[in-house]
Parts: C-alpha cells; structure tokens; sequence
C-alpha cells in the first residue's frame, strides 16, 4: 500500500503515457536548478505589504519557457491579502501549525536546511523574519532541521500570507506512511500536537488517503482527534487531493481522509490568472492539466454535514471540497529552496498553506481562535457578500486519465462545486466576514451552554 504524506510520488509506472511529471521531479533534488530571478529588496515590518516586483520572477529551469512567477506581493494582492496587511491585520499573535516528514542527509546534498530556505525567502522578498519553531516530540529526529521542498512551500506560503503568525513545524516519522494504521495514528498525533500548541489553524497538507483503504477504527480514531480540535477551537485544513474524482492512490472513484471529514476544512485547487508583476486579479478556473486535477467528490463514509444542508449538488453525503486557491506551476508564487533558487507553489499543496494563512488572518482580526470555521464560512458563501468574499470559480473539471482508463469527474460551476467548493478567498473582505460570523456563532453556543 502506497500512502501520502509529505511528498508522495506517484510510481512513474502508474502514470499514463505522454502525462507531465509532477514537478518535484526536477524541483526536489537538494540543489534545485538554478533559476534567473531579478527582484528589488525592500525593506519591510511586520504588517505591511512591500511593493510588488518589477521584473519577472523566473521559476523554471534552463530551457523550458513558461510564464513567470508571482511574487508573494503580487498573491497577497490577487487574494486581497494586501489591504488588511497594510492595517495591521498580519496574523501576529497567532500560531500555524505544519505537519512535516522528517528528512535525514542524503550522498546526494539531500533536504535543505528549513532556517536557510526562509531566510532567504524572507530576503529575497522583503519578507519579515519568520518566526519558526520546529518540534520534534513526536519524530525525534536527529536532523529536526532538515526539509523537503513541500515543508519549504508550506512554511513560506503561510508566511506570505500571514507574515506576523508563528511557524511552528511538527515533524512525524518517516514510517508514518508505511501502513493506514501508521497514518492514521501520526494525523490523530499531530492533531494532539496542534492543541497543546494553541494553533489558530493545524495544517495537514499533503497527509491524504482514500477513504477506501482505512479501516472504521483508523477513520474513527481520527475523526475523535478532529472532535477534539473542534472543541478546543482549533481549525484543521487539509488538501483534497491532487488526483481529481480518484484519491491520490488511485480508482476507484472516491475522495481522500481527513478532507473529507466533515470536521476540517477541504482545500481544492484552480489556476490563477492575474496581471504580472502587480497581482491584479483577473480570474480562475478548477486545476486540471492532465497529470493532476483538483481534488473533489462526495464521501462514502460521512453523511451531509448539517452546514452543507440545503447546497445545490450536494446530496445525502459529504461534499468536497469546501474551498480553493491556486494550484498550477505555470504561474504559481515564487518559493525559494536549497542554494537560493526559485521554483513554483503548486499542487493542492500550495493552496491548502494560503488558506491556513488567511485563518490566522482571521482568528487576530477576530481577536479569539474561531477554531471550526466551515460553519461560518457556508453561511458567508451563502449569503449577499457571496461575490465579494469569495471569488466564485465556474470552469474547468477534475476528470482524470489512468493507467486504467479515463475516469469522468465533475465540472466546476456557480455557487459551491464539487471541484473547487466556494472558490478561493478575497481575504479583504472574507476575513473581516469570518471574523465576525465565526465569532457571533461562539458566543451563541456558549449561551446555549449555559442555559
């Protein structure tokens, strides 16, 4: 059994004939190929968005032509990140939490050091210093610095978005991959992790498998953590999946855990479209290019969640996902990585950290963590600010080609989709949103409490 956690691989033999590899097949090699980048350092504080790049960000290797890379500038700007950075709203005082796998050195150069990739992340972009923590209870790794492209992708995403919120890295095992029970007891553990550090958001990014291949005591033992995040006020994020209608291990047709439990929140993904270097939003539509495609489906273990009640296309069971942002290489935010170089956030693994991100946003803006905000954000999707909160994705589809045969997914459209839920965020106004029907539904269930 092949399981997924931070990267998984999908056996070169399982992929179709003339399929585009994925990309870390040349970006996860220690040294990543060195790439052209021209952007004027600026200085910067917490809080503020510093201007955005003049020159074009080149995020690929020597001989392939494709279109530059968005600055973190020109993101916060296209997902309208920018405003409530310029007044103060930075996620400062607040804690995102990244599930990791540890790395050990390689004959090759290996895993780069995560303090390097950041500061010179942060360096490069006029970024503030981010302030990491990397916890190791869990793995006790002997190199607890070490990192893979994924936790360099996810930390400096999160960081972007939130420039103010601590990083707080925990590392599982390399074995945690190696059987459903593994996998299922390293999530419930990072979970128990994410609580004791007081996470305003608890990424699991990359952590997915079919729901076909866990056990009802593996699905239960998570979903009991999960029940326990909610109840402490702690919002669990995770990728839907980057193999469209199958779960990242292939058919049959289904949907991944834990983004299908109705207790986190599922991140699909589009492709971005938005002016170069300014981040000028222009639109979206669902990730799909062949190789990969947003993840999305119904559950064959959870029912309709009660906030799903009433949402067109969804039926008797668990739609996913909830949520989307930008998954494409072609086109993605610059990350840097090994010797200095840049490459591309892409996959459901760059939009599942943004989103972790704009929570972090929200819990300071709401000056409490709002903890399991699905709830508030269907209400939001739900209601007249629909349009201004989110910016609604209506084209494209997430069927996929394998080894097997093509198999028919589902075509995005208007409202909520089983491709990329709601769409992706316009935090300048989803943010303020959330932070206050997140909250108003807090207190409401504290008086319902004490009654």
């Amino acid at each position: 059994m092949h399981l997924n956690w931070i990267p998984w691989h999908r056996p070169h033999a399982a992929r179709p004939s003339g399929r585009r590899p994925r990309r870390w097949r040349w970006l996860a090699a220690a040294t990543v190929t060195a790439c052209l980048a021209a952007y004027p350092a600026a200085a910067a504080t917490s809080g503020t968005a510093t201007p955005a790049a003049t020159a074009p960000l080149n995020c690929t290797p020597p001989g392939l032509k494709m279109p530059s890379c968005y600055s973190p500038q020109a993101y916060q700007v296209a997902y309208g990140v920018a405003p409530l950075l310029s007044h103060g709203t930075d996620g400062s005082g607040e804690t995102v939490v990244m599930a990791e796998r540890a790395q050990t050195p390689t004959s090759s150069g290996g895993p780069t050091d995560i303090r390097q990739d950041l500061a010179a992340f942060d360096s490069k972009f006029g970024l503030p210093a981010a302030k990491l923590n990397v916890v190791n209870t869990i793995a006790k790794d002997a190199t607890p610095y070490l990192a893979e492209y994924v936790e360099a992708e996810d930390s400096e995403m999160v960081h972007a978005i939130a420039p103010g919120a601590s990083l707080d890295v925990v590392l599982v095992p390399q074995d945690a991959t190696s059987a459903s029970a593994n996998f299922a007891a390293a999530v419930a553990e990072v979970i128990q992790q994410g609580i004791a550090l007081r996470a305003a958001a608890l990424l699991l990014n990359g952590a997915d498998l079919g729901e076909h291949l866990l056990t009802s005591a593996e699905v239960a033992q998570m979903n009991t953590a999960l029940e326990q995040a909610r109840d402490q006020h702690v919002t669990v994020i995770s990728s839907s999946g980057d193999s469209g209608a199958l779960s990242d291990q292939g058919p049959p047709r289904q949907v991944n855990m834990p983004a299908s439990d109705p207790l986190v929140l599922a991140v699909g993904g589009t492709i971005l479209d938005a002016v170069r270097p300014s981040g000028t939003y222009l639109g979206e539509m669902a990730f799909n290019d062949d190789a990969e495609a947003s993840g999305g489906g119904y559950s064959s273990l959870f029912p309709r969640p009660s906030y799903q009640d009433g949402v067109a296309r969804i039926g008797a069971a668990r739609g996913v996902p909830d949520v989307a942002a930008n998954s494409d290489s072609i086109g993605a935010m610059a990350l840097v990585f090994g010797d200095g170089s840049l490459g591309p956030a892409s996959d459901a693994n760059a939009a599942t950290p943004l989103w972790a991100g704009v929570i972090a946003l929200a819990d300071q803006k709401a000056g409490v963590p709002l903890g399991f905000v699905n709830p508030a954000l269907y209400a939001i999707a739900r209601g007249p600010a629909y349009h201004q909160a989110f910016h609604d994705v209506v084209t494209g589809d997430n069927s996929m080609l394998w080894t097997t045969g093509v198999f028919v997914g589902y075509n995005a459209g208007p409202g909520w989709d089983p491709v990329t839920g709601w769409g992706s965020p316009d935090a300048q106004y989803l943010v303020p949103l959330l932070a206050q029907t997140a909250h108003h539904g807090q207190r409401q269930a504290s008086r319902r409490t004490r009654l």
